[in-house]
Order: C-alpha cells, then sequence, then structure tokens
C-alpha cells in the first residue's frame, strides 16, 4: 500500500471515529440535559445529522493534509471543524424548512454557539485531540508494520536553504529552485527502489532542515532523537519526533549538556563508529552509548577534524567495508577494512538493498570503483546540497 492510501485509511478510521464520539457526547448531553428523555435523543440527532456529515468530510481531509499525525495541531482541527460543520449543518437544516435568513434566524445561528452548538463543537474538539489523533497515528502505522518497514524519513528544503552553515568549505550560491527539483530527484530514487516515503513537516525558517539525517538514529526500530551541536539546528528535532512518535516508534533522547548529530553515527553490523571534535561531543557519545550498549551495539568514538561530520568522511558498504577519502580521514586505522575512493563526493553511500547503494553523481570514479565490487549503483544529483557540507545519507532516514 502506497504512503497516500496508508495516510488516506488513517484518516478514514480517524475521522468515523471522531463522528461516532461527537454524536454520542452530544446525544448523552441532551439525554442528561433534558430529564433522561430518550426521545429528545433522537431530535438531536436528526438536528446533527447534517453536521456530522461535514464534519465526517472535514475530518477526512485534515487527516490527509497530517494534521492528526501532530497533536499541538488536532485541537485546532477539532475546533474548526466542529464549528464550520455545525454551521454549515444549520444553515442547511433552516434551507431545507424553507427558512429566510432574515436578521433573527442569523441570530439564532450564531447565539446557537453558547448554546446547545457548544456541546457539539467541545465534543469535537475533545474527541480530536484525543481518540483522532490516536486511532490515526496506530492505524497508520500498523499498515506500516503489515508492509514491509522499509521507510524512508524525509524533510523538504527549506525556503531559507541559502542560510544553511557552512563550516570546511567556502560559501557558495544556493539556487534553492534546482535544489527542489535534486530533492525531488533523491526522493523519486528511493520510492523507485521500493522505499515509503514519510514526511517531516517543513519550517521554512530553519535552514539545514532538509538534512534530516542530523535530528534522528534508528537503533533496532527505536529512534534516538539526537540534540544537534549547532545552536541554530536544535529546534529541527520536533519535527523529526512528531513524524517517528506517529510512525508508533518508541523514543530517547539526547540531552544538554551532551551534542549528537546523526551524521556523525555510522553503523557497521552491531559497531557503531561516533565522530566526536566537531558537532558532537564526550557527553554526546556517552548518553548515546548507553542507550546503544543497552540494544547489544558496540560503540567506538571516531576523532573528526577534517570534515562536518563523520559520513562526510567514511561510510559503509553492505559487506562491512569502510570507505572513505584519504584526505577527510583522520584515523584510517581504526576500521577494520577500509577502502580509498578518488573523489570526496565519493564517501558517502546509502544502501537501498543488500546489492544496490545510491551515490552523489558528482564521483563518477567513486561510483565506478564501487561497481567493480559487484554492486549496483545509482546516482542522482545532489550538488546544490553539497555546496553545504550535505551529502546523499544527510537526506534522508531509513527506517527498515
Amino acid at each position: 500500500m502506497t504512503p497516500v492510501l496508508r495516510r488516506l485509511l488513517a484518516s478514514v478510521v480517524a475521522a468515523f471515529v471522531v463522528t461516532f464520539i461527537t454524536i454520542d457526547a452530544n446525544g448523552l448531553a441532551f439525554f442528561i440535559g433534558n430529564g433522561f428523555d430518550f426521545s429528545v435523543v433522537v431530535s438531536a440527532t436528526t438536528y446533527f445529522m447534517p453536521s456530522v456529515a461535514f464534519l465526517l468530510l472535514l475530518t477526512v481531509v485534515a487527516g490527509m493534509l497530517g494534521w492528526y499525525a501532530h497533536r499541538r495541531w488536532s485541537w485546532l482541527v477539532g475546533l474548526g471543524a466542529g464549528v464550520v460543520s455545525a454551521f454549515i449543518g444549520a444553515i442547511l437544516t433552516v434551507t431545507s424548512q424553507g427558512g429566510s435568513f432574515d436578521v433573527s434566524v442569523w441570530q439564532q445561528i450564531f447565539g446557537s454557539f453558547v448554546g446547545f452548538n457548544l456541546v457539539y463543537v467541545v465534543a469535537t474538539t475533545v474527541a480530536s485531540v484525543t481518540a483522532g489523533t490516536w486511532v490515526y497515528r496506530r492505524v497508520f502505522a500498523a499498515r506500516l508494520s503489515r508492509a514491509r518497514r522499509r521507510i524512508a524519513l524525509v524533510r523538504a528544503p527549506a525556503a531559507s536553504l541559502a542560510e544553511g552553515l557552512v563550516t570546511h568549505i567556502k560559501r557558495k550560491k544556493i539556487d534553492l529552485d534546482v535544489a527542489n527539483d535534486q530533492w525531488d530527484g533523491y526522493v523519486s530514487a528511493l520510492t523507485s527502489s521500493g522505499w515509503n516515503i514519510v514526511e517531516v513537516a517543513p519550517r521554512d525558517e530553519l535552514a539545514d532542515s532538509v538534512f534530516v539525517e542530523d535530528t534522528v538514529v534508528m537503533l533496532d526500530g527505536l529512534a534516538v532523537i539526537t540534540n544537534p551541536g549547532a545552536v541554530t539546528r536544535k529546534a529541527e528535532i520536533f519535527g523529526t519526533e512528531e513524524a517517528v512518535r506517529g510512525l508508533g516508534l518508541p523514543v530517547e533522547r539526547i540531552v544538554e549538556p551532551g551534542t549528537l548529530d546523526g551524521g556523525d553515527v555510522l553503523k557497521v553490523d552491531r559497531t557503531i563508529y561516533v565522530g566526536t571534535g566537531g558537532r558532537t561531543n564526550g557527553e554526546g557519545i556517552r548518553q548515546f552509548r548507553a542507550i546503544a550498549t543497552r540494544l547489544g551495539f558496540t560503540v567506538v568514538a571516531v576523532p573528526v577534524s577534517k570534515a562536518l561530520h563523520l559520513k562526510s568522511a567514511v561510510t559503509a558498504l553492505p559487506d562491512g567495508t569502510v570507505i572513505g577519502h584519504p584526505k577527510l580521514v583522520d584515523a584510517e586505522s581504526m576500521f577494520p577494512r577500509f577502502l580509498a575512493v578518488p573523489e570526496p563526493e565519493g564517501v558517502a553511500v546509502v544502501v537501498l538493498e543488500s546489492d544496490t547503494l545510491l551515490m552523489s553523481s558528482s564521483a563518477p570514479k567513486s561510483a565506478e570503483l564501487i561497481r567493480s565490487l559487484g554492486y549496483r549503483v545509482i546516482t542522482v544529483d545532489i550538488s546544490e546540497f553539497e555546496k553545504l557540507e550535505g551529502c546523499v545519507t544527510c537526506l534522508s532516514v531509513r527506517i527498515r
């Protein structure tokens, strides 16, 4: 099932749950408020049916827009859907009865929002914040777990991308339109290889947020939310956490004074190399080691001084061979098997399958070297992101 269909299913189920709770809560309020007269419940339910129909539609739309994946938005969705559907329902009721919209009718409609429609709106809001969000997330995550859990977490480039941080290279002009096209091509390469795309909500004021890898590290289904070393990037983690929680994943965190960038974390089988000396500090590694050790990983700290992140200098092939460019690597001897690649842009590979890798088109010689080792290589143009010290690993987080 495609991500769009999964979202549609989750939206429809959540919409029916919210609507059902609203009808029941509304009916119960009228039942109690009118001396436990059941006939009043029947009349109230009939009156609210047009409103409920629109509520169902509005809630499905909200789910498709992804608003039910974010609890902080769901109350606004519930309040807005409740008010709009109640207003439309009241207008349809007046129209169906042949009434005219004079001043007294409009006063009655608006006055109902501090009367019988108030219960309806409150019920819709509460149901959205509680059951709506919970059901949406659980249904979406359940559908993902039934399929092959091959999810690629991505985040669209911010409008402020050109203001992204640069540390080890000279700043160059960024073409945002080209960057957006390249990002689309990158995502297309992932989907063509069978990965299900889940987007973290974009934030235009977070210039570096497209490099979503730095905000979370996946360890056997556990999402470790990082604490980026750059102050301007710390707010990026909130959107990522909402996204992984929306997938039903358990979460751990790196907290101050520890800092950890996901780009400094390289997994090779059950050994995890963590770069230190740049955005990641010793306390961040200590916290990360405590989490990873519980899961059976061994964490090895690796000095990084010639590149932004460890994975800007080295990554690993599926067979465990670490590849890197000698001028970017501080200590080749720390890796049991090391293979030098001829271009700095060729150090990064994304493992799509056991025999298929994603690489930058900026490193054709490196791509040919990897092909000679028996791997199928797919290349993508990410030159605009490379101007910001980005690479193919930075633009996604793969969840298997």
